[in-house]
């Protein structure tokens, strides 16, 4: 079985928790925050493209549409965060913690995540073309109608969560671990699965798709 990623801390259990300091201002382009906590903020079709968030977190933050290309996100924790239809396309992230977020009708391709966790997530229709995810774990979340078409996925785990027509068209798995998925729904690039790890039950439910890709009939007498 997979290796669970480590559990979802609370805001004082962070390790720049004392140094956090309230944010009071509005998010603009290039902007550079270190150790600020952002709390109950609604941000609504601002354009923070290019910024740098820091040792920061976001707690029961709104980001509703809004541009945030090419911003980076290093040492974040963000809880209870709703993101709906924002675009953080080519963005970077780095030891970054999600937990209890939603994430809906995001544009989020060619970004790049790297030891990145994400704890009783919910996915919903997030555009990940082109994204490079490594050390990546969603752990308990529910990921559906995900696009990874052109992803590169390495170090990934999935322990508890629920994977529903998720696109992989062209994704390049490396040492991907699906083992312990709630279930595991592959609309298109089941191919891809090759660099995947999957445990029986799983082979069985992937049977018609797999079967399919490879142009085999399945006939009962």
């Amino acid at each position: 079985m997979p290796k669970r990623a480590r559990n979802a801390r609370d805001l004082d259990q962070l390790p720049y928790a004392h140094r956090l300091v309230a944010f009071d201002g509005e998010l603009d382009r290039e902007g550079d925050h270190e150790f600020a906590h952002f709390d109950g903020d609604v941000f609504t079709d601002l354009d923070g493209g290019g910024s740098a968030f820091t040792s920061s977190a976001f707690s029961a933050v709104t980001f509703t549409a809004g541009r945030y290309r090419r911003a980076r996100f290093d040492d974040v924790w963000l809880h209870s965060v709703r993101v709906v239809g924002t675009d953080f396309a080519e963005s970077a992230w780095m030891d970054a913690e999600f937990t209890a977020c939603v994430l809906a009708g995001i544009e989020a391709f060619g970004t790049g995540m790297r030891r990145v966790a994400f704890h009783n997530c919910k996915f919903d229709s997030v555009n990940l073309r082109q994204t490079k995810l490594r050390e990546v774990s969603f752990v308990d979340c529910l990921l559906r109608d995900v696009d990874l078409a052109g992803a590169t996925l390495t170090d990934a785990t999935f322990p508890g969560s629920t994977l529903e027509r998720i696109r992989l068209d062209n994704a390049t798995l490396t040492r991907v671990d699906l083992r312990g998925a709630a279930a595991v729904d592959i609309a298109s690039g089941v191919a891809a699965l090759s660099g995947a790890t999957i445990d029986h039950a799983q082979l069985l439910d992937l049977a018609p798709a797999l079967a399919q890709h490879l142009g085999l009939t399945v006939k009962d007498q």
